[in-house]
């Protein structure tokens, strides 16, 4: 019986079987951040236990790390610095790589991990966020685990893992113009649930997914968690390579036999196989308060639960676009390269946010998105439409209990979480691509960003 992509992975680290059917699984690389980093680092160090192999670790300060220019170790967030300063100590003592509030490689662990070439094809990578699967983009077995998870990751490079199901979703031919990666993945989910790939490790295959460039195939990835999944995989192929060449952690060459058998058999079979046509895809945004509340921007609201509709304040019924929005937000994880800066900022270009938008950021990902850019001039762009420029973070993709929006606002936001108060308390996010967020800035309300984008090409 043929192998999947997931196999092939699976099989090359798999150590030994344990008691009550679970493996054990070899590591290549932990990535720590300063939320719960130096905790870990503090347990193993009161236990005795060190890094058993500081080359694999890496750990950076992305998750309460202050956005504003100028930032240093103090926070917004009550007691932030210390996360920061602890865990700069900690990484020190155990000799760990890090990737410090200024170092000029900072930013989002998903996001640097692949500038920096740390994630590889057939790699297994860990760290202490669900948004690790981001890195299954490059056919790496990347998932987000526990902090004593972490520990065990770094003193034995095991960890123990009940081997998952497999799953294929298929995007088959092509995307129509002003459909991105993040309107495929919010469709998959709208239309299975967010928790239809429980239990699964979910493989992305198809004509639509092969056109995407690395970026876009990571946002992809990106959001397999919020289809419940372990995590998502895109078997590697040339683009990859060429998008790791260079990279300071990748190889000189790419002639690694092992990354040649990174795909799936032509006969290999999965638990569960899901097929999307790419062409039916339109731009999503969501209307409620779970990724699964996701519809088509032209669509109108729902029936759904009715705790989502109070808390989002939107009835049945009633059509989606057009809903004023308070404050818009580029950033995350999900879409905070340098390719969804560009997209964003060719809406915006010439264009002004309207006067009922209080609050407007663009967070890049990296401070080497932020550099490349600035480079292009992207930074001027989102200045004169309205939108502060930022140093990179995970900032408001999630609310720590600093900096806010003002309340009661209603957000536009590229992240990848629409939770009730994920972006704060009482706040109502709608996520979306960055397209749509910057259409939807310019006009005050939800937008369909294709009639921006149109508005723009000569006659």
């Amino acid at each position: 019986m043929g192998r999947t992509l997931f196999d092939h992975v699976w099989d090359t680290h798999f150590v030994a079987d344990t008691a009550g059917g679970a493996a054990l699984v070899a590591i290549d690389r932990v990535f720590l951040h300063e939320r719960t980093g130096a905790a870990a680092l503090a347990r193993m160090a009161e236990m005795g236990r060190t890094v058993r192999d500081p080359a694999r670790v890496f750990a950076v300060m992305d998750h309460i790390v202050d956005t504003r220019p100028g930032r240093g170790d103090g926070t917004l967030m009550p007691g932030g610095e210390g996360f920061i300063t602890e865990t700069r100590a900690a990484c020190r003592a155990a000799g760990i790589t890090l990737f410090d509030v200024n170092d000029s490689a900072q930013g989002i662990v998903h996001v640097i991990s692949p500038e920096q070439g740390i994630v590889l094809p057939g790699l297994t990578l860990v760290a202490p966020d669900s948004h690790t699967c981001t890195q299954g983009a490059f056919g790496a077995l990347a998932w987000g685990i526990g902090s004593s998870e972490a520990e065990h990751a770094m003193v034995t490079g095991t960890l123990r893992l009940e081997k998952p199901k497999t799953m294929r979703v298929t995007f088959k031919g092509a995307l129509a113009p002003g459909v991105t990666a993040k309107d495929m993945i919010l469709t998959l989910i709208a239309r299975h649930g967010a928790g239809g790939g429980a239990g699964h490790v979910v493989e992305f295959a198809g004509e639509a997914v092969a056109a995407l460039d690395m970026e876009a195939r990571m946002t992809l990835c990106n959001m397999a968690t919020e289809f419940s999944a372990m995590t998502g995989l895109i078997a590697p192929d040339e683009t990859t390579f060429e998008y790791l060449a260079g990279r300071p952690y990748a190889p000189d060459n790419f002639d690694d036999p092992y990354w040649q058998t990174l795909r799936s058999d032509e006969d290999a079979t999965f638990d569960r196989e899901i097929v999307i046509e790419a062409a039916d895809i339109a731009p999503m945004v969501s209307w409620g308060t779970s990724p699964e509340h996701t519809i088509p921007v032209t669509a109108a609201v729902p029936q759904g639960p009715a705790r989502a509709h109070d808390y989002i304040g939107l009835e049945a019924g009633r059509a989606l676009a057009g809903t004023p929005v308070d404050a818009a937000f580029i950033g995350s994880c999900t879409n905070a390269r340098l390719s969804d800066l560009r997209r964003a900022a060719a809406i915006l270009k010439g264009r002004h946010i309207a006067p009922s938008i209080r609050k407007a950021l663009v967070v890049p990902g990296s401070l080497s998105v932020k550099r490349a850019a600035e480079a292009e001039g992207l930074d001027a762009i989102f200045a004169a439409a309205g939108f502060e420029w930022r140093m990179s973070g995970c900032s408001l993709c999630f609310y720590a209990g600093g900096e806010g929006f003002p309340e009661g606002s209603r957000v536009i936001s590229s992240t990848n979480r629409n939770f009730e108060g994920r972006q704060g308390p009482g706040i109502r996010t709608h996520i979306a691509s960055p397209e749509t967020v910057a259409a939807s800035a310019i006009a005050g309300v939800i937008a369909d960003p294709r009639e921006y984008a149109r508005a723009k090409e000569p006659a």
